[in-house]
């Protein structure tokens, strides 16, 4: 029967879990991909789920990246791509989700099958620059992105070089990316991230020498491009102080002009910085031909997202050391998008500029649409305008054409969006607190769009301080205390924190004479008063552990309450006894004995005592030396006490 039962029981559990499952699948949102292959032409369609409006922001829409698995892309909604050559090919879909409230929708990739080339193939130049990084969207914790590297060979004659992907900044604890695939379609090749990219010296090139010291080695006349870097044992080296991680894919064969396109899906972790304002990056090195040391630096930043929106504000001041912040710039990023049906010709952004910085030194280093600062006078050409109120920067863009993304007959969707990047420094007075700013985005005349918060905030740091004084016991005898120790705290907080202590505690002490008189009567009868006096010292090495919360209420005075422990870990007793017999049983009587004893008594780890303590400090509350009064009360009697101490916070 038992048998029976856990049989029933098992198929129960089984048909349940398979229920849940199916639940769950029913759930996920998924795009499918639509393919009209005629030849080798195809045309694609994106078939996604319904959108989840954010309540309060900009319409909710989609954006798309296509990899059509023959090395080629498109950030188009409904592409149409020509296949070089018959064959099967995998085509992916990422469809990423703007101003919804779930997660992107999974796409499973379709395979379809070139048979006939119907269509002459026309091998485009795209790439303006020789060397480019790119991504489909911004990263989010658990999420997949893809980092598209796009190479091309400007010389005359067929290369072999390599290309590095640099991610996983030091800086952070936890890793931001996974690599989880690599898509090459050129016979590229990974090799060892250990190899040395060994070249030959640059002495045939045209260009300059490297050189240890400040002057340059001129080996010939013609100047190298400056935007080329020679010294490429030394990128690689300061990129491995910068980075966790790397991969290195080695490429030959490549044809005068040809341009490759290599393709890193990345997996964000879950353990990633979860502020929406942080900025990450990562980084490409192309050495386009293996015989020679030139080479070309990409760095790619991205802002960490909780949500795919294009309108936002980042920093790189998520987490600063509060101790080395004097000597760091902070920067910001606000990007946008215009989503409109038509072009914008003014936008303007209304940018928080939080107390702690100094709006004197902001300088604009970076935008799009690229233009000119604005001068003083009014213009008609196109610039860019920053003005200033109490605690805002308005930069606004005067004269420019960005497109609309709904606008007609405008397939590239990166042209509809735009940014200002702009550095900062910190003002001459702040304090250790976190601040949070965002940005009013305009365009034209419509109603402004809100982005997030952008914060940066302190890590904790640790101060150590040197604390030293004396205690005060009122209700002992001949009492004689003083301590030193060291105290835990964090660095220089701003009002409320913890701190911790241990205080080496060195107490003498003598304790009440204790008289105890009682009548004795001998084996003979006679009755006579007995007077007993004991003196008792003692001296004790004590640790104190006290745990408390303070709160700093301006620069020069703070407050503190909390808990006192205290151990005994040397407690040396000592003992005088005098014995007095009287004749008879007066106490003026005359004494016929006396009896004089003395002992001592030591013991290790005891008399644990524990009470409340309040404090208050004077002098230089958050770092530096101060004064210190603090009453402890204990919960045992005659051991409530003052403490008058000076420390200094370091």
């Amino acid at each position: 029967m038992k048998k029976y039962i856990v049989i029933f029981l098992f198929f129960t559990f089984t048909l349940y879990s398979s229920s849940q499952e199916l639940v769950n699948d029913t759930i996920t949102r998924t795009a499918t991909i639509k393919a009209n292959v005629n030849g080798n032409s195809v045309i694609l369609t994106p078939e996604t789920p319904a959108l989840n409006q954010i309540a309060g922001a900009p319409k909710a829409f989609y954006t798309h990246y296509w990899e059509f698995g023959d090395g080629q892309y498109s950030k188009e909604e409904t592409p149409k791509h020509i296949y070089k050559k018959t064959g099967e090919y995998d085509i992916k879909l990422w469809a990423t989700n703007n101003y919804d409230t779930g997660k992107p929708p999974t796409t499973r990739p379709k395979k379809i099958a070139v048979n006939t080339i119907s269509e002459d193939y026309e091998d485009l130049a795209i790439m303006n620059d020789d060397f480019t990084l790119k991504r489909n969207r911004e990263p989010v914790p658990n999420e997949e992105i893809v980092t598209i590297l796009s190479y091309k060979n400007t010389k005359n004659y067929a290369t072999n070089g390599k290309i590095y992907l640099f991610y996983n900044e030091l800086k952070y604890k936890a890793n931001n990316f996974e690599l989880i695939e690599t898509r090459t379609h050129h016979n590229e090749k990974k090799i060892s991230t250990d190899a040395f990219a060994f070249t030959r010296q640059i002495d045939d090139d045209k260009t300059h020498l490297a050189s240890l010291h400040s002057n340059i080695i001129n080996d010939v006349q013609i100047e190298q491009d400056s935007t080329i870097k020679t010294n490429l044992p030394l990128t690689l080296s300061e990129s491995k102080s910068y980075y966790k991680d790397w991969s290195v894919l080695e490429f030959d064969n490549m044809q005068p002009k040809e341009e490759r396109n290599i393709f890193f899906s990345l997996k964000t972790t879950p353990e990633m910085v979860k502020d929406t304002s942080a900025i990450i990056s990562v980084r490409g090195i192309y050495v386009p031909d293996g015989n020679y040391d030139n080479h070309k630096v990409k760095d790619m930043e991205m802002e960490i997202v909780t949500s795919h929106a294009p309108n936002k504000m980042s920093s790189n001041g998520t987490f600063m050391n509060y101790r080395l912040v004097r000597f760091k710039t902070l920067k910001y990023k606000i990007k946008f998008q215009n989503n409109g049906e038509g072009p914008a010709n003014t936008i303007c952004l209304e940018t928080d500029i939080p107390e702690m910085l100094d709006k004197s030194t902001l300088e604009v280093v970076d935008m799009y649409p690229k233009c000119d600062i604005c001068p003083k006078r009014e213009v008609l050409y196109s610039c860019l305008d920053t003005t200033y109120t109490d605690t805002q920067a308005i930069f606004t863009f005067k004269n420019i054409y960005l497109p609309g993304s709904e606008q007609k007959n405008v397939k590239e969707y990166d042209s509809t969006k735009g940014f200002v990047k702009y550095k900062i420094k910190f003002a001459k007075d702040f304090h250790k607190k976190k601040t949070k700013s965002r940005t009013a985005i305009i365009f034209d005349k419509n109603d402004p769009i809100i982005t997030n918060y952008s914060t940066t905030r302190f890590l904790p740091g640790i101060s150590i301080g040197a604390k030293v004084g004396v205690n005060s016991f009122s209700d002992l005898k001949n009492s004689e205390s003083y301590f030193f120790g060291a105290t835990l705290s964090p660095y220089k907080s701003y009002r409320w924190y913890w701190q911790i202590e241990l205080m080496n505690n060195f107490h003498n002490y003598d304790a009440n004479t204790a008289i105890k008189e009682e009548f004795i009567q001998d084996a003979q009868g006679f009755r006579f008063l007995q007077r007993t006096t004991t003196n008792s010292s003692y001296k004790n090495i004590d640790w104190d552990i006290p745990v408390l919360m303070r709160y700093n209420i301006n620069n020069y005075i703070g407050l503190g309450a909390g808990l006192n422990n205290t151990i005994s870990i040397s407690e040396k007793q000592e003992q005088a006894i005098l014995i007095e017999q009287f004749e008879g049983d007066k106490p003026d009587a005359p004494i016929f004995n006396t009896i004089e004893e003395t002992n001592s008594e030591t013991n290790s780890f005891s008399n644990i005592r524990t009470g409340l303590l309040f404090e208050a400090t004077a002098g230089f509350a958050r770092i530096g030396p101060s004064l210190g009064a603090r009453y402890i009360m204990n919960f045992e009697d005659n051991f409530n006490y003052w403490q008058f101490y000076a420390i200094w916070k370091f």
